[in-house]
């Protein structure tokens, strides 16, 4: 049996191609393999982020391609198609981390009510929250249009609350006004939603071309486009979460804030231009925030289930507005999945737009 796979090459991101793997069939798997159809998987600017990292974070070990290649990693659905294990049926629906492919063969651990993970050896460096897939079958909050916006920005959506919480941990490091770059991206307003609601002013640096859409959010105080930071007040403490991933947007800031920036945090690689070595800075370090290492905090200090709880309150309060903002676009197909992919590559996606994709026909 085969899988269609589209990967992408480690060194040139432009350079994309379908290949054919093989798997096994539902009479060769392993005992307690599952065999998953991939029916459907979000498309976002933060997989990106994940090939951009793939090497540094291992995001090329979860999902193994050809020398020189690699599949990213996407959230989505899948269905199992056979089973070799007692407790799950064919017919299960799964959410978690799939490859961009059409199957993925899951060597089921650590079985539950609720939830399952995949044991595969060349898996278990990773952060185990990218090996756990929700048992989802018949749960309407993962149905349909519900289920597009949970694939679509649930990830996203823990990192925004990741963030904001580690954020509030340090009381905001002093800083009472947080800039956010690359504004118009999911986990940016995501963020934005959450400082808004516990009254810090939040400065949306976006493009031109998006404060439209960023303004219409109502969760930023303010919209300023990248050619205008400098006109920034500077007199205050600032903190900086930056989602674009731009050296010279970061060294523009800091020279303008200089000790006024008490907080400088790299989330996302949205514009895909950072030095290799930037030198100092003035202000605060810039320092990388990996949500992996802040959930295995909270999950120790909030206990069994303390995170899923406070993360679920809000969530609910943040779908609102992803419906007041967000249409979402399915796409089916390999040259579907192709353009989807080189659109967000190159920054092609309204903002307003979230992509579903699959390599099924």
């Amino acid at each position: 049996m085969t899988s269609t796979d589209f990967i992408v090459a480690r060194d040139d991101l432009e350079q994309c191609k379908l290949i054919e793997t093989t798997i096994p069939d539902a009479a060769a798997l392993p005992q307690d393999a599952l065999l998953v159809k991939v029916e459907r998987f979000a498309f976002t600017a933060n997989n990106i982020t994940y090939a951009v990292m793939g090497d540094a974070l291992k995001y090329w070990q979860i999902f193994p391609a050809p020398q020189g290649f690699g599949n990213i990693p996407v959230w989505g659905f899948g269905e199992v198609i056979a089973s070799r294990h007692p407790g799950i049926a064919v017919g299960e629906w799964l959410f978690g981390y799939f490859p961009m492919a059409t199957h993925l063969v899951i060597e089921a651990t650590d079985v539950s009510k609720r939830a399952l993970r995949d044991g595969a050896e060349h898996r278990r460096e990773v952060s185990p929250v990218y090996n756990l897939y929700s048992r989802v079958t018949g749960d309407p909050a993962f149905a349909g249009h519900q289920g597009d916006l949970q694939a679509l920005l649930r990830p996203l959506f823990m990192l925004s609350f990741m963030v904001d919480d580690f954020l509030a941990e340090n009381d905001d490091f002093g800083a009472r006004r947080v800039l956010l770059s690359s504004a118009s991206s999911k986990t940016a307003f995501g963020l934005a939603h959450l400082l808004h609601k516990r009254g810090r002013k939040v400065i949306g640096l976006t493009s031109a071309g998006n404060s439209g859409f960023v303004s219409s959010l109502g969760c930023y105080d303010e919209v300023v486009s990248y050619d205008r930071v400098t006109s920034l007040p500077s007199d205050a403490p600032v903190a900086f979460v930056d989602m674009a991933g731009s050296s010279a947007l970061r060294a523009e800031l800091h020279r303008h804030f200089r000790d006024q920036m008490v907080c400088s945090v790299r989330v996302g690689l949205t514009h895909r231009t950072t030095d290799a070595d930037e030198g100092p800075l003035p202000g605060a370090k810039p320092r990388w925030f990996f949500a992996p290492d802040h959930i295995r905090k909270r999950a120790k200090e909030w206990g069994p289930g303390g995170i899923e709880q406070r993360f679920g309150a809000a969530w609910t309060g943040f779908v609102p507005l992803l419906e007041k903002c967000l249409t979402v676009v399915e796409s089916r197909g390999p040259e579907a999945v192709r353009r989807v992919y080189l659109d967000t590559l190159k920054g092609r996606i309204p903002p307003e737009q979230g992509h579903m994709l699959s390599l099924l026909g």
